[in-house]
């Protein structure tokens, strides 16, 4: 059973170099676009006490007060409910941000991504790095204590020492969550079909991963998923929703969503999805085998690792006898934890080399 959802909202005053995610610089189809949410949402939702709720984009910050509302109110949920939603520092105020708390949000995720000005120019951001400042110091004031924000290494000309002052500056602002992207090239975007130059390399983008860990991790936060770190409970309940493979709605256009053992995702384009939003472009109901995968492959990206007594409970499989020949194999990448194994720093990034010999043939 879903108790947890994550709501996509494809507006954006203009798209990054780098973004492939779906999203559109048409604000006129707004109004019809949450429309077609409210008929999505009232058809399959059924009810059930979400545990969070999740708003992520596009720029989810540029939807009304009063639209939000109207969606947040379609939904039950506990006492203690993580409700978060993407913000961008060029578009919040403080009015809008204590809006956004009265209505229930209790965690912030910011697009920041760098505060070096030069590359926040290259990757084709709209704010500034006084912005972000300004964003945290509003969101604190308007009582959130629960703030995440956006880093990407590998960015075009960026450097080791470039990347250790963004480090420095993100722990200053004392916020609880990081939340760190390297960047990759994807068909969709603009620099898919226009490469910059002076992209780090892969070996110094691992060189930038492990400067990441080491520096975020003498500041008190854990790294908890792969690319994650969060002070302690900070870690994004939502997120760890999709990586302990526990199942989610999924509204809005191109939203993915898992719903009684079935993974479905939403048209891509808003014409199609407005057309039509109680229709799924695609849907599949995953056999034993396949979702015994997810559960390795998902429980390797946290630093907790695979639950083998959630493995034995769910499939009847013995974790440690039945890959014992891959988990010797790979001694010096995979740790063994409380709970089964995980990737050590260096298993995480080889982990496309080996998480593939976990599949059954």
């Amino acid at each position: 059973m879903p108790n947890a959802c994550y709501i996509h909202v494809p507006f954006c005053q203009g798209k990054c170099k780098y973004c492939s995610f779906v999203s559109f610089n048409k604000p006129e189809l707004m109004t019809g676009y949450v429309f077609s949410l409210f008929k999505e949402i009232s058809e399959n939702y059924k009810g059930e006490q979400l545990k969070t709720l999740y708003f992520g984009g596009g720029t989810p910050s540029l939807l009304p007060i009063d639209f939000l509302s109207k969606l947040v109110k379609k939904f039950k949920f506990i006492p203690d409910a993580e409700i978060t939603i993407e913000v961008n520092p060029d578009d919040c105020c403080l009015d809008y941000l204590r809006s956004l708390k009265d209505l229930g949000f209790n965690r912030l995720s910011i697009g920041s991504q760098t505060f070096d000005e030069n590359l926040l120019k290259i990757i084709g951001r709209r704010h500034n790095s006084e912005q972000i400042i300004k964003t945290v110091e509003y969101a604190k004031l308007s009582g959130f204590k629960n703030i995440s924000l956006d880093l990407i290494y590998g960015l075009p000309e960026q450097t080791v020492d470039g990347l250790k002052k963004d480090l420095g500056k993100f722990i200053e602002l004392d916020i609880q969550h990081i939340s760190t992207y390297g960047l990759k090239i994807e068909g969709g975007s603009y620099w898919g079909s226009h490469t910059p130059d002076n992209i780090p390399d892969e070996d110094n983008q691992a060189d930038m991963y492990e400067v990441i860990n080491e520096i975020l991790t003498k500041a008190g936060f854990e790294r908890y998923e792969v690319s994650n770190f969060a002070k302690n409970g900070f870690e994004s309940r939502h997120n760890l929703t999709y990586w302990n493979n526990d199942e989610y709605y999924g509204f809005g256009v191109s939203a993915h969503g898992y719903v009684d053992g079935i993974r479905y995702s939403n048209y891509c384009t808003l014409e199609e999805y407005m057309d039509n939003p109680l229709k799924h472009e695609y849907g599949r109901i995953l056999n034993k085998k396949e979702k015994l995968e997810e559960e390795i492959f998902l429980g390797f990206r946290k630093t907790d690792g695979v639950n083998v007594k959630k493995i034995m409970d769910k499939f009847g499989v013995d974790f440690s006898q039945r890959y014992k020949d891959i988990l010797e194999k790979y001694s010096d990448y995979i740790i063994k934890t409380p709970l089964g194994y995980a990737f050590n720093i260096k298993g995480t990034m080889l982990s496309n080399e080996i998480l593939p010999e976990f599949l059954d043939d």
